[in-house]
């Protein structure tokens, strides 16, 4: 009975990865996207497309080891991210337990990632109004951005682009935010 029981849990895991970023082109390749780049970059790896809109979303559909896999870019403003998120988990019946936020982070150096089980929104936004939905029990993986230079604000700091001197570093960033993913995807098992 056990066995059984396994591999019914098995067929039927399901992550929700979510990039966070801002929508429209004009902030396409600024800091604020890192979530929404390395989840792009993910589907690449897992070979879907972003083709299907639900719950406030962009989805991407996908499957890995032996688990349903929805990547997803929330089209509501960043600040309101909770809501996209929310809705995603209560639509697929996902637990927070199999929730993934990446995005980008201030407080770590730029081109360095870090993950936590769980934990308090920091400075981001969009991470404040996911915590106030879900609670502070999900994964993430935080890109990290630095700190603007020279007392430049804050705000048009992550809403410019990444100079073409740091892309380099972003995108192996990136890299290391999608392997983590496949880390954390590859041992649910």
């Amino acid at each position: 009975m056990t066995t059984i029981f396994t591999l019914v849990t098995i067929i039927f895991a399901m992550y929700i990865i979510v990039g966070l970023g801002n929508i429209g082109d004009s902030y396409r390749h600024t800091y604020h996207n890192m979530g929404f780049l390395a989840v792009e970059a993910l589907a690449k790896k897992l070979k879907t497309e972003f083709a299907k809109k639900e719950c406030d979303s962009v989805t991407a559909h996908a499957s890995y080891n032996g688990q349903r896999v929805i990547l997803a870019k929330p089209q509501t403003y960043m600040n309101r991210s909770g809501t996209a998120v929310s809705k995603l988990l209560k639509y697929y019946k996902c637990s927070e337990d199999n929730l993934i936020v990446l995005y980008d982070d201030i407080d770590i150096t730029k081109g360095e990632i870090r993950y936590r089980e769980a934990g308090s929104s920091g400075t981001h936004n969009g991470m404040r109004d996911i915590v106030f939905y879900l609670g502070e029990n999900f994964k993430r993986v935080r890109i990290g951005i630095g700190r603007p230079e020279n007392g430049r604000d804050l705000a048009n700091y992550v809403l410019s682009a990444v100079p073409s001197g740091e892309r380099d570093l972003m995108v192996a960033c990136i890299d290391k935010a999608v392997d983590k993913v496949i880390v954390l995807m590859t041992n649910a098992k």
